[in-house]
């Protein structure tokens, strides 16, 4: 096969699922013989980077998103690393990637969206790449240009039952057989994730209450690993959860750039996204997040519903705390069930969601790209740039608007109202206080 030379563009170097993908895709795409190099500013998944042995060029963390002054450096390094592929995650880095390879120059263009939703103004005939079976049907009866799958991989070799946890036990106190208000070996759920109230916060709340609730008479703990704008405020929720329920419950651990040790301490673990699929690879069983009240156990009769759809859901606003409780007491009280959903979720993991096959389908659609990268035709394309650019300036005049009238979300392409209209899913709820 011939090497190619590909920059990789995350929208971000924080930690969160996309970004994460992005730089472990590039890893496993380097290892299959191609010279990758990764755009981005500083942040904390530099560390990833360096651990992977990539090449990072420096991105000015202050930019516009999307900018002219960014796609204007996409197009001189094209030139200047005789790039085949640009390839961008999300939306602002997929337009700046499609503009710079725009005229018909070498290298091809290709996005990734890993939100909930595609952005409608993204150029229609740019290779896609998403993370769900039926984000792709939809985008495919929108767009004429190339819709690829690649579910959220995982290394599941770095990421596998047996990681050590002794020391993050110690470290946060998290002893199995510590004094609590119910005696007996304290079972512990663990949820890795950004603490932000689009996607996240409704689930985390919900989380915390109703373990607050059952360890007042099960010996159950909730440990949340994460960092972001909502950390405060659940903080202050974990605190009255801990208070409620009379012992330390609730544990935050704060961020941790390698959470392993979170996933392999766990009894069960709830999620979504990459986050879920973390999960199986460690052979947890797994309650599937999502919002409006979404919680469903992954079991053999339900895991057709996250295969299509991806790993999470939406519901009708009602009784998910209760769901969310049913699920757990049914983990809680079968021991022989946590092994054998474990096994399944391990078995699950290595069989489709694995990098190494990922990587493989990502260099196929690097060389279709290559392939296409010409087409509609100059005219095409001109024409499909002008529609995205008015796109764009819609957008960004609208989100403008909703800065001033305070109803600006941070990810929006992943809030719940677009996320809802790609998903046809089952129900349940929203959060309570313990009472």
């Amino acid at each position: 096969m011939t090497s190619l030379r590909i920059l990789v563009y995350p929208h971000a170097m924080e930690l969160g699922g996309s970004q994460l993908n992005a730089l472990e895709l590039a890893g496993a795409v380097r290892d299959l013989g191609h010279e990758v190099v990764v755009l981005g500013e500083d942040g904390p998944l530099l560390a990833v980077v360096e651990k992977l042995g990539l090449k990072r060029l420096q991105l000015d963390p202050r930019r516009r998103r999307p900018s002219l002054a960014t796609t204007r450096r996409l197009r001189s390094l094209i030139g200047s690393l005789d790039l085949d592929i640009v390839h961008g995650y999300e939306w602002p880095p997929g337009i700046e990637a499609a503009a710079a390879a725009y005229p018909g120059r070498r290298a091809a263009a290709v996005c990734t969206v890993m939100s909930m939703a595609v952005a409608p103004f993204l150029p229609v005939h740019l290779p896609l790449v998403v993370g769900t079976r039926a984000l792709q049907e939809r985008a495919a009866r929108r767009r004429p240009g190339p819709v690829h799958l690649i579910e959220p991989p995982v290394d599941v070799a770095e990421n596998a039952p047996g990681h050590p946890v002794d020391e993050f036990r110690a470290h946060y106190g998290l002893a199995a057989d510590q004094t609590t208000a119910v005696p007996g070996r304290i079972i512990t759920v663990g949820v890795v994730c950004r603490l932000v109230q689009e996607l996240k916060l409704e689930g985390i709340l919900t989380a915390i209450d109703a373990i607050a609730k059952l360890a007042r008479e099960r010996p159950i703990r909730l440990v949340i690993t994460g960092d972001g704008d909502a950390h405060a405020r659940v903080e202050q929720r974990a605190a009255e959860a801990n208070a409620y329920a009379g012992w330390r419950a609730v544990v935050l651990t704060g961020q941790l750039l390698d959470p392993r040790p979170v996933y392999a301490a766990a009894d069960v673990m709830l999620g979504m996204g990459g986050s879920a699929l973390r999960a199986l690879a460690f052979g947890k069983p797994l309650v599937v997040q999502g919002e409006r009240g979404f919680w469903e156990l992954l079991t053999p009769d339900s895991s057709a519903l996250f295969l299509h759809q991806g790993w999470y859901g939406l519901g009708d606003g009602t009784g998910g705390e209760e769901r969310l409780t049913t699920a757990l007491r049914r983990l809680l009280d079968d021991p022989a069930l946590r092994a054998e959903l474990g096994h399944y979720g391990r078995s699950l993991a290595v069989e489709r969601f694995s990098l190494q096959r990922a990587a493989a389908v990502q260099t196929e659609i690097y060389l279709q790209a290559i392939v296409r990268r010409r087409d509609p035709g100059m005219l095409g394309q001109t024409l499909a740039g002008a529609r995205s650019a008015a796109g764009v300036f819609e957008h960004v005049v609208r989100r403008g608007f909703q800065r001033l009238s305070g109803t600006w979300v941070r990810d929006d392409f992943n809030a719940v109202t677009l996320a809802g209209a790609v998903l046809d899913t089952r129900s349940s709820n929203g959060s309570k206080r313990p009472r």
